[in-house]
């Protein structure tokens, strides 16, 4: 978050996590990278096609369709437009019925994702962040997306490449800190808290944490100084913290609801924003990121199973996850 009297976005910004949604700027990192894995055909297969939905009442004699294993971290992304549109289709659609699964069965309040959420998610984030990267591919795979996916589709390659516009790869090695975020239904408490008080959406804040620190997985601070899940500058952070701690996520996400109504939200957004980040693609990707989660709660939690890459003048690595 940009002081008050900031006057611009600094391409090297480590809270612009971050404002890449996950990629900081960077030639090497203290956290490795994960390493790349072998990628099998079956695997490969599991990611663009389609699974049929399981039954619950199989028919007498037949198992139940099992779902197709997810696939790896570095699985291979199809260039072709068709057969990518088919790729994000399919792991769209199991990722989705992993989140269901994972909502139902599981506990968002106190753990981590399984592992079909968390490689299904990256995937997802793989495939849209290489399509930001090459827009004629990404033109011609919404034409062969169902129309409903390719309004998401635009949606969230439109976000990543107006924060990737934002970023100058750098070849000076930074070390960046990274951690497990808190559990996802327990930041929407936190939002849900800020949201009751101050009047500020839950989703724009859960927005707003998930491009500056990728939900506080990054904990490093910027090289302006800014700090915190939600990245205050120190200025900032004694008028609108509250007496708080910047690095604490209750107190930090309060901190931005506070900020965000004194800056005009609800009422404008786009120049609450704005005065959070002086960036007009930041305001942009931010608020198609918030509109995603509005739609379909699901795309939460896909986005806080999103990973955090760093941009090097050698290409990206990625920080975290599997």
């Amino acid at each position: 978050m940009k002081d008050q009297h900031a006057k611009a976005v600094t391409a090297s910004l480590v809270g612009l996590a971050m404002a890449i949604s996950g990629c900081t700027v960077a030639q090497g990192a203290a956290s490795p990278a994960a390493p790349g894995r072998a990628v099998t055909q079956a695997a490969t297969q599991a990611a663009t096609q389609a699974a049929p939905q399981p039954s619950a009442t199989p028919a007498a004699g037949r198992p139940a369709v099992q779902a197709p294993a997810p696939p790896t971290p570095g699985a291979a992304i199809p260039k072709d437009p068709a057969r990518l549109a088919r790729a994000l289709t399919g792991t769209t659609a199991h990722l989705r019925r992993a989140i269901d699964d994972w909502r139902r069965t599981g506990d968002p309040a106190t753990g981590q994702a399984p592992e079909p959420v968390v490689l299904l998610a990256l995937y997802q984030q793989r495939v849209y962040r290489y399509l930001a990267r090459n827009p004629k591919v990404a033109s011609r795979t919404y034409a062969a997306l169902p129309k409903a996916l390719a309004g998401a589709a635009r949606a969230n390659v439109t976000a990543i490449r107006d924060l990737l516009s934002l970023v100058h790869p750098v070849s000076k090695p930074a070390k960046f800190r990274v951690e497990q975020p808190e559990p996802a239904d327990a930041l929407i408490g936190h939002f849900r808290r800020a949201e009751r008080r101050f009047g500020v959406e839950w989703e724009v804040l859960a927005a707003v944490m998930f491009v500056e620190t990728k939900f506080g997985r990054v904990r490093s601070p910027s090289h302006t100084g800014a700090k915190g899940p939600m990245q205050f500058m120190p200025r900032t952070w004694d008028a609108y913290g509250m007496g708080g701690d910047v690095h604490d996520t209750r107190d930090a996400i309060l901190a931005a609801a506070n900020y965000l109504h004194a800056s005009g939200a609800p009422r404008n957004y786009r120049r609450a924003l704005y005065a959070y980040n002086h960036s007009w693609a930041y305001v942009n990707a931010v608020l198609l990121h918030a509109r995603q989660i509005k739609q379909d709660i699901r795309n939460y939690y896909a986005y806080y199973n999103w990973q955090v890459f760093v941009v090097t003048t050698r290409g990206e690595r990625r920080l975290t996850g599997p």
